[in-house]
């Protein structure tokens, strides 16, 4: 299906200009009001050679049935047709063609509006509903469809949408969430029941109708309530602006669409929506978020606490085998906590890996180093990976790099480089040395290897390998998943 820069991108330096392509995206940005208000389907007609138009864009309303049920963006207007839009760009007028178009089995009834920038006619919106559906209108109908006229004359105008319009964007108040019509002095003329109920939840009187909205508002606001600076500016209807009001729990969204005529105010159209679910979901989120931070952070602590005193153990050992053990465990220790501080800068459930491998690394060939220089280094993504991945990830590199340190080379200097390619959840990892190698049919039974294979297999869900390094050296391969366990369940063979 062809979207409006397809239809549009073509006509521009004939037909249209720049401009006036940005101004017809401001308008679908914004036309569902009208097609809401007036319960009709709104279809933008552009030129795009002469005396031939295209179905540019189409919006169906909200709070009625549509007369489209299959797509006509991109379809040609027949040239039977092409008369009356003529008319309308020529005159710049709203025109109502008296012939009768019949979609199936029934009638259709269509406005053509000229679209005015800048002073030319640039395209033609037509406002179709099923013919007949006037006489069986409800009072809300017919004062919403009088609204809607007025936005029409405002499009024929060149003043709708205003310069300043925030669009009806995701999430915003639409008509069918609550709608208010209010006059020059902001005094309500007409209100919908979704915007009744809306207000009686924020404390105002059920009958809105004669009140002066934005007093009535005010009245409500407890002491001491924050109140954004666009408020008042929203419920007087005096710009196309958006706020947000908040009493006793209950926050309501507003949006307001200004009227006029000739330059002439005669009120506005006040959109309102009650978003108080939104808000407490998201404040539940940000509870959350807060929590996990927090729980990572106190891990870090206690298991920082436990490092410290397994170095003071070790320290205070005067037996070579067990001084050697616990100084491994407090390695092993402090590996995790470094993980458990990356978490707790982020709520996320998953963290960048690619600065923790770098710090893990570093930390354990450093540690690790007694008499001789090892450099360490990482090249390659790791990318996201879940906490509990980063954890055991964490510790594995820690024994692979400090394994190496301490066997590979024996008094010599020597570079270990980790190596991470990543395709979709897959981590292939290589940790590479240039030391002396795995000597034929030597047996890989010692604790740390023991510990590596039992968490690559389990927690990590993978494969690990060790073998020659072309040219020299050890060359470990590990495959594992980026993801827990409660993500993908499949295993490596």
């Amino acid at each position: 299906m062809p979207h409006l820069n397809d239809i549009l991108g073509p006509a521009i330096g004939e037909q249209l200009t720049s401009e006036d392509a940005v101004w017809l995206h401001k308008l679908v940005s914004d036309w569902q009001v009208i097609a809401d208000l007036s319960s009709a389907d709104l279809l933008m007609w552009v030129p795009v050679q002469a005396g031939r138009f295209v179905a540019a864009a189409h919006c169906r309303p909200a709070t009625g049935a549509t007369v489209h049920i299959d797509d006509v963006i991109g379809r040609h207007l027949p040239g039977t047709r092409a008369g009356a839009l003529l008319e309308a760009m020529e005159t710049g007028a709203i025109v109502t063609p008296l012939d009768t178009r019949w979609a199936g089995t029934y009638a259709i009834s269509e406005r053509l509006i000229p679209v005015v920038h800048n002073g030319r006619t640039i395209a033609v919106l037509a406002l179709q509903s099923a013919s007949g559906a006037a006489n069986a209108m409800s009072p809300l109908q017919r004062w919403q469809m009088a609204a809607a006229e007025i936005l029409c004359n405002m499009v024929a105008a060149g003043t709708f949408p205003a310069e300043d319009s925030p669009g009806s964007k995701r999430g915003g108040p639409r008509v069918p969430d609550g709608a208010v019509h209010i006059d020059a002095d902001g005094v309500v003329l007409h209100a919908s029941p979704n915007a009744i109920s809306a207000f009686t939840r924020l404390g105002l009187p059920g009958n809105l109708v004669g009140e002066t909205l934005a007093e009535k508002v005010t009245e409500a606001l407890e002491e001491h309530t924050t109140v954004e600076e666009t408020l008042a500016v929203v419920l007087m209807g005096r710009a196309s602006w958006r706020t947000e009001v908040e009493v006793h729990g209950t926050h309501l969204a507003m949006r307001a669409i200004p009227l006029s005529r000739n330059k002439e105010r005669l009120g506005a159209i006040i959109l309102v929506r009650d978003i108080t679910e939104i808000r407490y979901r998201e404040l539940e989120l940000m509870t959350k978020d807060a929590t996990i931070r927090e729980i990572h952070h106190r891990v870090k602590n206690n298991l920082q606490t436990v490092s410290a005193l397994l170095r003071l153990q070790a320290r205070r050992s005067q037996f070579p085998e067990v001084k050697e053990a616990l100084e491994e465990a407090e390695r092993r220790v402090s590996m995790i906590a470094m993980v458990h501080e990356a978490l707790s800068q982020s709520a996320d459930s998953s963290l960048n890996f690619d600065e923790v491998a770098g710090k893990v690394v570093r930390m354990a060939s450093a540690v690790a180093s007694s008499h001789n220089y090892v450099r360490a280094t990482v090249e390659g993504t790791f990318g996201e990976v879940d906490s509990d991945v980063a954890s055991t990830l964490a510790v594995v590199l820690s024994e692979l790099v400090s394994n190496s340190v301490e066997h590979g080379f024996g008094e010599v200097d020597g570079e270990i480089l980790v190596t991470s390619e990543r395709s979709g959840d897959d981590l292939v990892i290589h940790v590479l040395d240039n030391g002396v190698g795995i000597a034929d049919g030597a047996a890989l039974s010692g604790l740390g290897t023991r510990i590596v294979k039992t968490l690559v297999r389990g927690e990590l869900r993978g494969t690990i390998d060790w073998g020659a390094r072309p040219g020299g050296g050890t060359d470990v391969t590990i495959r594992a998943h980026a993801r827990g366990a409660n993500v993908k369940r499949e295993r490596y063979e």
